[in-house]
């Protein structure tokens, strides 16, 4: 009887314990700053979460390995419980049948609704269906990022130390021409002009403040959209034709460029955002800034992604598996503040609106232009390392650099887009 008693009380304590704890497996993409940012916040939820619920994470490789990671896992049914997911992605993860829908009462159990982000960034995680099918943690766009000194020594700073010029093409071009006629930097402006892809986001920035957009109604560039992709192309060929901008410039370059103070400005994530603050922390950088982009057309619009949370299919999750995923997705929003660290605008107005966030800088400077975003098209061809990237790079790197008629790009672009 005795041993009855105790086989039946270890019996409850191992279910008991079982319980207890659910262990989360999550993957992510996440390098660099980002990265270290937010294993420390994994740190710091699994330590809060003791014998509850404990994080098992992996960062994988961005890009094409990471979803091509994710595609074979759903395929065999050895997915992550919980992952990191581009928002530009989705639409073809739809495609495929790669992501499981967060519910209504999966939200409800988050204490999250649609008013809780803004409509860009609430539309982009949203399916041609109606369901959602990501939790917005942030959106990650391209900024202006200057040298405040070079700029207030040439008098191109305004009263409250932003660079002059940023309302027009005519004011930012002289702004760009002065410095380069200050002679104290190698260019007025530093951008990743040796890779297409990159550049893809200032272009569609500059289509976007035409009012431009990629695809309308299934077919690309139709209508005026071409002209407007030939407008946003002039205008940076001009700037690279006239030594404003650096050419044939990779990634790092560019960052380097900046860096070392030879270029006066760049245009570059706001994931560079670590670099720059450590640096300055370290005593190796001048004073900076970054800044929503200059509004070269007629009204602003900047292109920008989301990071979201995304839950794959493939399998179905136990309720209360579930239910850890959704604390682990609600908890990392909660503390989405040291998230704003790595640069990132956090997606939850909730933290976005509060004093410690609207004390952050430069975050705070540029954080307004959440009103002017613009994501990808919504098509299987767009997002990140997409065929839509593919074939446009091919074009804007010779163009960017002299070397291509902008109205031969377009063309170009044009049919290999259609013909997709």
């Amino acid at each position: 009887m005795k041993r009855l008693v105790a086989l039946v009380a270890a019996g409850a304590f191992m279910a008991s314990a079982a319980h207890a704890q659910e262990t989360v497996v999550w993957w992510d993409f996440l390098g660099g700053g980002d990265g270290v940012r937010m294993k420390q916040m994994i740190a710091e939820f699994n330590d809060a979460h003791q014998g509850e619920i404990a994080i098992d994470a992996t960062t994988l490789d961005w890009g094409v390995p990471f979803y091509t990671k994710v595609q074979t896992s759903v395929a065999v049914g050895e997915t992550p419980d919980v992952m990191t997911y581009h928002a530009s992605r989705i639409p073809l993860a739809i495609d495929q049948g790669l992501l499981q829908e967060i519910t209504s009462e999966d939200w409800e159990k988050m204490g999250l609704s649609e008013a809780d982000f803004a409509p860009a960034i609430w539309d982009a995680v949203t399916g041609p269906d109606g369901k959602t099918y990501g939790v917005p943690l942030d959106t990650h766009p391209i900024v202006l990022y200057y040298n405040k000194d070079v700029l207030g020594e040439a008098g191109l700073l305004t009263e409250d130390g932003k660079p002059k010029g940023l309302d027009g093409r005519e004011g930012f071009t002289e702004t760009l021409q002065a410095l380069k006629n200050a002679g104290s930097v190698k260019f007025p402006l530093g951008s990743v002009t040796a890779d297409g892809n990159f550049m893809f986001r200032t272009i569609y920035s500059l289509m976007g403040q035409q009012g431009g957009e990629l695809m309308t109604d299934g077919e690309f560039l139709a209508g005026d959209n071409a002209s407007k992709l030939q407008n946003a192309l002039s205008v940076l060929q001009e700037w690279t034709n006239e030594g404003l901008q650096s050419t044939y410039t990779d990634y790092p370059a560019t960052v380097a460029l900046f860096t070392s103070g030879e270029a006066a400005m760049m245009i570059n994530g706001v994931w560079e955002v670590p670099t720059m603050t450590d640096l300055h922390k370290q005593g190796k950088l001048f004073e900076w800034g970054a800044v929503e982009l200059p509004v070269i057309f007629d009204h602003p619009a900047t292109y920008s992604d989301s990071h979201v949370f995304a839950i794959p299919a493939g399998r179905e999750l136990s309720p209360e598996k579930r239910e850890a995923v959704l604390e682990v997705i609600s908890s990392i929003l909660e503390g989405s503040l040291f998230w704003a660290t790595a640069g990132h605008i956090p997606a939850y107005q909730k933290v976005t609106e509060s004093a410690e966030y609207k004390a952050m800088e430069p975050n705070a400077t540029y954080s307004p232009l959440t009103e002017n975003m613009i994501y990808d098209p919504k098509t299987p061809l767009a997002g990140v390392a997409g065929p839509i990237f593919d074939v446009m790079s091919t074009y804007f790197v010779p163009t960017l650099n002299g070397e291509m008629e902008p109205a031969e790009a377009v063309e170009e672009i044009t049919y290999e887009l259609n013909d997709m």
